[in-house]
This record gives C-alpha cells, sequence and structure tokens, in this order.
C-alpha cells in the first residue's frame, strides 16, 4: 500500500505516464470532457473535493513548465480563489521562464482534447479549470 502522494490508483497511473508537453488538465464540475479522453472522476459532492486541493496534489508530483488557463477565469472566478490558483501556478520554477497563457474558454476546451486525462474536482467555481504542461525533470 502506498504511503503518500497521489493515492487514487487511476491518477498515480497517468501522473507517472506522463511525457514532456503532455497535457494534464485539472478541471471544476462541469468542464465537458472530451469522448477520447479518460476522465478521473474525483467529484463525490458540491465542492468537493476543492479544484485548489487536488491542483496542490497534482503539483507536488509533476513537474510542470507551462499552464494555460482559460481567460474568462479573471473576470467570472471570485477574485481571491484566482489569487489562491495564481499564487500556486506563478511560484512553478519553470512556468516563471516557459510561462503561461489565457485563451478564450472555447480554445481552452479545443485544447481540453489533446490531454492525456482530464481530473475532474467537485469544484463549483466558473471557470476554475487549467491544463498542466507537462516538463522533465532535468
Amino acid at each position: 500500500m502506498k504511503r503518500s502522494g497521489i493515492l487514487h490508483p487511476q491518477l498515480a497511473r497517468v501522473l507517472a505516464e506522463l511525457g514532456h508537453g503532455d497535457f494534464l488538465v485539472v478541471a471544476d464540475a462541469g468542464l465537458p470532457v472530451p469522448i477520447n479522453v479518460q476522465r478521473i472522476d474525483l467529484a463525490f459532492a458540491a465542492g468537493k473535493p476543492r479544484f485548489v486541493e487536488v491542483l496542490d496534489a497534482v503539483l507536488g508530483e509533476m513537474e510542470v513548465e507551462r499552464v494555460i488557463l482559460a481567460a474568462e477565469i479573471r473576470a467570472a472566478a471570485p477574485r481571491v480563489f484566482f489569487d489562491e490558483v495564481w499564487r500556486r501556478l506563478e511560484g512553478l520554477p519553470k512556468v516563471m521562464i516557459k510561462g503561461h497563457e489565457f485563451v478564450p474558454h472555447e480554445e481552452f476546451k479545443a485544447l481540453t482534447h489533446r490531454a492525456r486525462a482530464v481530473v475532474r474536482t467537485g469544484e463549483f467555481t466558473p471557470y476554475a479549470n487549467v491544463i498542466l504542461v507537462s516538463g522533465v525533470v532535468f
């Protein structure tokens, strides 16, 4: 039995299989998941688990070099939520170098078709979605 880190077997496997440039989406409860993309559904009640809880767990195990968010999150999500998410993302060393991107929500949804998986949270905050682009650890 694993004693720490991501315990969910499907999520742990996907994280271990990520290669350089692969997309992993951490999503709110409402983001449509493309039929051809693996869905890892962690939601068990409204707001549970929270987006930031899942994001923290994933960031603890994934090398992220770039992030993509829907531009609408800045206006539609409560400021305190956006600030909480943004603090986590801007603090990633490679994201500071390779950058971040805000795209229209429709474009964001189109990009999810390229994802290795979409991790669905129970988050009900509008546009609480991020594409994490996998980096390399060297």
